[in-house]
């Protein structure tokens, strides 16, 4: 006599929706949070350009320049290596003691072989977060703040 299956057993839906979950489980959480964390990414790739082009001047004894287009959300700098260009999606204004708080246009920070002359706070943000960068001139020290 042959036995006609149609269907699943009980156990092979088990099997198939525990596998399910299990590949929900692993892939869900990295992309929870995906902005925030592009947000912090480019924060810190932001204080890791200040404070390089800072260190080479300083320890080159050479003036280097580092250019915040906020129109265009371009960081352009001279370094050792020559000038470079990288575009951040979050660029909101740029702080400084001379300037001011400048969100449109250009600013240029000039970094010379005593390093920087006054203090800068970069601000980035995606709407829902907002990050700081500040740059001490007297310790060199970059620091990265969250700010909800």
């Amino acid at each position: 006599m042959k036995v006609n299956r149609k269907g699943f057993t009980l156990l092979e839906l088990i099997v198939a929706l525990f596998l399910i979950s299990l590949i929900t489980a692993v892939v869900l959480p990295s992309f929870a949070g995906f902005g925030e964390r592009k947000l912090k990414s480019e924060a810190r790739e932001v204080a890791s350009i200040l404070r390089f082009v800072h260190d080479s001047a300083i320890s080159r004894k050479e003036t280097y320049w580092v250019k915040f287009d906020l129109d265009g959300n371009v960081v352009i700098w001279k370094g050792p290596e020559g000038e470079k260009t990288k575009k951040f999606d979050n660029l909101i204004s740029i702080t400084t003691q001379s300037t001011g708080t400048v969100s449109r246009g250009e600013v240029i920070i000039l970094i010379e072989p005593l390093g920087l002359r006054g203090n800068i706070s970069v601000h980035m943000g995606t709407g829902d977060e907002n990050m700081t960068i500040t740059f001490n001139h007297l310790s060199g020290k970059v620091k990265i703040k969250n700010e909800g």
